[in-house]
């Protein structure tokens, strides 16, 4: 079977290119995969197809994007295109980036009146919402694969689409990759490279998008933290590291926090944790809280997130109602790291249930469907 499967940006640290990677390797030998992108340095993955046309701006960049990648799928053959964007020459959207109404709405909760006007009238949002409706109420489209109920019910409730061709197919995780044992082979040398103490308590986060994923909520709640011992690692990378460094010198909590940077490898940082923390405004199903939970770490998260689809309150984490509640996750943040090292195994098993063979698996049984034709 040949499949095209397109994304516009390739980012090393990003969880719809790692979701790439990890389906081309699983499916390897079952189907001949070909990527359309501006870039694509993914190692090992899949040939890939370059669409670069010269933009000024993101709208013109999607927009110039969107055009030359359906212009040069018309002259291609695949047995199915597979889009991780917003075009409307696919038969299967891949719906990792949720959608674009939910999180304007989201979002405009943390903005003043002013910000939510801007974004109501601004260009490039506007762009993405007209995108998206050709996209979900257009004829061509098969099938969208949703990576969490909670973005089925998104796209169930705000389009006018076939309930049928919605499915969810949940984020797979490497289970040996991401282990409880990653502590036992990094925590010594991990926190001892950072300068923390053996008995600190550790809250790890990872991610890009600091405002949307809640750093500024978790600076300040951390900052409420009895355990003075305690310490915060953030692992990402964003345009507004320097304002968040600075809101955790405001706070005094400099000293106590360590910003990483983008790491390739996140094993170590798993490793040297005991609680995962992601209070975002928005997230469909984020790749390191699933890695997180595999690595054996409770995971503190937000109605807000896919991801909380897993998450049993002070089982193997612990849920915020509200994204934007400092309040809410200090109390969090206290009850799960008192008995951390308790919740692992739970985590474990969590996790187990959303292997990256079983994600397989389901596209697998969906492209079949599709085409059957195929014999995959």
């Amino acid at each position: 079977m040949r499949l095209a499967i397109v994304r516009q940006r390739y980012n090393p640290y990003g969880g719809a290119e790692r979701f790439i990677e990890r389906t081309a390797s699983a499916l390897s030998g079952r189907l001949s995969i070909t990527v359309y992108a501006r870039e694509w340095t993914g190692a090992g993955t899949a040939p890939a197809v370059r669409c670069a046309p010269f933009h000024i701006g993101r709208l013109w960049r999607d927009w110039s994007f969107a055009r030359q990648v359906c212009r040069k799928l018309a002259s291609a053959t695949y047995d199915l295109v597979q889009s991780h964007e917003r075009i409307t020459c696919c038969d299967v959207y891949r719906a990792g980036d949720g959608v674009h109404a939910a999180w304007i709405e989201r979002r405009g909760r943390s903005l003043g009146w002013f910000g939510r006007v801007t974004m109501k009238f601004n260009p490039y949002h506007r762009y993405v919402l007209a995108a998206e409706k050709r996209l979900f109420e257009g004829g061509r489209l098969r099938a969208v694969i949703c990576n969490s109920r909670m973005v089925l019910d998104e796209i169930r409730t705000r389009f006018a689409i076939d309930e049928a061709k919605l499915r969810v197919v949940y984020n797979g995780v490497n289970l040996d990759e991401f282990h409880p044992r990653c502590r036992g082979e990094h925590r010594a040398s991990g926190r001892a490279r950072l300068g923390i103490p053996e008995a600190s308590s550790v809250y790890l986060f990872v991610g890009s998008g600091f405002e949307r994923k809640g750093v500024p909520t978790l600076l300040r709640a951390f900052s409420r933290q009895s355990d003075r011992n305690a310490r915060l690692v953030i692992v990402g990378k964003d345009k507004s590291l320097g304002k968040m460094q600075n809101l955790a010198r405001d706070l005094g909590i400099f000293e106590s926090v360590h910003f990483a940077g983008p790491q390739k490898s996140l094993q170590g940082w798993y490793g040297l944790a005991d609680v995962f923390v992601l209070p975002t405004l928005y997230d469909p199903f984020p790749n390191a809280a699933l890695e997180a939970l595999a690595s054996g770490l409770p995971v503190i998260t937000t109605r807000a997130s896919g991801i909380a689809e897993f998450i049993k309150h002070l089982e193997n984490g612990a849920i915020c109602e509200d994204p934007l509640s400092v309040d809410e996750l200090t109390e969090c943040m206290q009850a799960i790291g008192a008995v951390a090292g308790k919740l692992s195994a739970v985590s474990r098993t969590t996790a187990e249930r959303l292997g990256i063979d079983s994600m397989a698996d389901q596209l697998v049984a969906l492209y079949r469907e599709l085409v059957p034709e195929a014999g995959i």
